[in-house]
């Protein structure tokens, strides 16, 4: 086998790690491949952005492609990957069918970023006014689908130990299929806090979430109308800004200065926005995976108030670096506590950097991701014979995906 491996990434869109978690969820997976060997390649059919990544300072090449079209069978036949990554099951479903005819014995990874089938049926149980229940799952054509998706690939990437426990005891997944990898972080020490501004130097509340996740615009409009006026009355100098890429004109209507409550749009530097308030706010009613603006405060040593869906999966049994509550008056009243107690506001950073070193070392995962990898690339034919229903799923499956996606082909011309 050759030494330089190849990797070919197939995108949901260019990433964009300064506008979403995904994209920086992304570019830690580059940063895994590279240092390991791999020669990556990265394409997506996605128009291009103005805030997207310059991939080829990374050492990657970039290339276009088009759905439901032959020349990518003419692409990757020519590249010859040894390793495919799909960028969620949408991708997976769209361009698997052509990897697996052009290149069968390339390694097929699916990243899920988070579990789209669980997200969905949480949001429609709270836009039903009622509590999520595992059964709700069954009943989505986002879990046949994305399910569907796993089991035809040798390999899923999950974000969140919640989510494997699904997959492995709900829809009875072999673990052999997946791989638990949650977002990766250099590990941090007291001595690191000193260097960030302190207590006194910070100053005001802050929101920070890309609004093209709705989870992200329903906490926005939370915050407004549940929580800010509690906070905003017992604390009268209270600030709140909201930081996000993307914002529709529904979310700027809900600038309001007079009541501090301030709508800034994208962040030039999210880090910076964030290592200088005080506390940041996320009352997260509904999503999945983990919640990186959660992980970007701790690393900015900025304690924060969340939900219980919030911080799911993200702190093993240690305490939570600030407050996690589901009460939006209980919320209001810790987030006053946590802006206005040092001591307090000092324990939570110190909760932060434990969480951040049992929880996100880049060592403890990166290493075993690799060999796993290799393994798969030294004996795919011994995996996969394990794996009867992902067989039998790329046999009915990829058939009537592959002639729809020649009869648009088709049609197109």
């Amino acid at each position: 086998m050759n030494q330089l491996k190849k990797l070919l990434i197939i995108g949901f869109v260019w990433p964009e790690p300064n506008s979403s978690a995904a994209g920086g969820r992304m570019m830690q997976l580059i940063s895994i491949f590279k240092e390991n060997g791999f020669e990556i390649t990265f394409v997506s059919a996605a128009l291009d952005s103005d805030f997207m990544v310059d991939l080829s300072e990374f050492g990657v090449t970039k290339k276009s492609i088009e759905l439901n079209s032959a020349s990518f069978d003419d692409f990757i036949i020519e590249l010859n990957p040894d390793v495919v990554l799909f960028d969620r099951f949408m991708i997976e479903e769209q361009f698997g069918w052509r990897v697996t005819e052009n290149c069968p014995n390339a390694i097929r990874i699916l990243d899920t970023e988070d579990l789209h089938c669980l997200r969905t049926a949480r949001q429609k149980a709270f836009k039903e006014n009622r509590n999520f229940e595992i059964a709700d799952l069954f009943s989505e054509e986002v879990a046949k689908r994305e399910i569907a998706s796993i089991l035809r690939c040798d390999l899923s990437l999950i974000i969140s130990e919640f989510e494997m426990n699904i997959l492995q005891d709900v829809f009875r997944i072999n673990k052999d299929l997946l791989f638990y990898l949650p977002f990766l972080v250099d590990k941090m020490s007291e001595n690191d806090l000193s260097k960030l501004p302190l207590f006194e130097d910070r100053k005001n509340f802050v929101f920070i979430g890309n609004f093209l996740h709705e989870p992200n615009w329903n906490t926005v409009q939370y915050l407004k109308e549940a929580i800010w006026p509690s906070i905003k009355k017992d604390l009268p100098e209270a600030v709140l800004e909201v930081y996000g890429a993307y914002p529709s004109q529904k979310v700027l209507q809900l600038h309001q200065p007079k009541k501090g409550f301030f709508i800034m749009g994208r962040a030039v530097d999210a880090n910076e926005v964030v290592k200088n308030a005080r506390v940041v706010l996320a009352p997260i009613r509904f999503g999945a995976g983990l919640k990186g603006k959660l992980l970007e405060a701790m690393q900015c040593g900025t304690p924060s108030l969340t939900t219980s869906i919030g911080s799911e999966a993200m702190h093993a049994n240690l305490s939570w670096n600030g407050f996690i509550e589901d009460d939006a008056s209980e919320f209001a009243k810790k987030a006053i506590e946590l802006y206005q107690d040092e001591n307090l506001w000092k324990q939570a950073q110190k909760n932060g950097i434990a969480i951040i070193n049992e929880c996100y070392q880049k060592d403890k995962y990166s290493d075993e991701l690799v060999s796993f990898v290799n393994s798969l690339l030294m004996d795919s034919k011994s995996h996969r014979l394990h794996n009867f229903m992902g067989n039998l799923l790329q046999h009915h499956a990829y058939k009537s995906t592959m002639y729809m996606s020649k009869w648009i082909e088709a049609k197109n011309k």
